[in-house]
């Protein structure tokens, strides 16, 4: 099953101001988000009702994912120190 990828705004801005070996490593993994969304490695965050993160190297990316209408939600790609400020 396939799920449709949204960023919002903030998470494209965050993306498009890491290095550009970092991006490519992070579009990677988002690729992988949408055709499984729960794979191995994601953690759901605590407190949270559908969020989850997924490391790649020291950045997270903190995402919900809506089963009924097949979409991940990506809100945060941050360095872990920052990643869970505001959360």
């Amino acid at each position: 099953m396939s799920y449709r990828l949204i960023l919002k705004p903030s998470a494209e801005k965050q993306l498009a101001d890491l290095t550009k070996s970092l991006q490519r490593r992070i579009v990677e993994k988002l690729a992988q988000l949408e055709t499984e969304p729960r794979m191995s490695g994601t953690v759901k965050l605590t407190g949270a009702r559908n969020c989850y993160r997924v490391r790649v190297g020291n950045y997270r990316i903190v995402y919900a994912i809506d089963d009924a209408n097949n979409t991940v939600h990506v809100t945060i790609i941050a360095h872990r120190r920052d990643v869970y400020r505001g959360l």
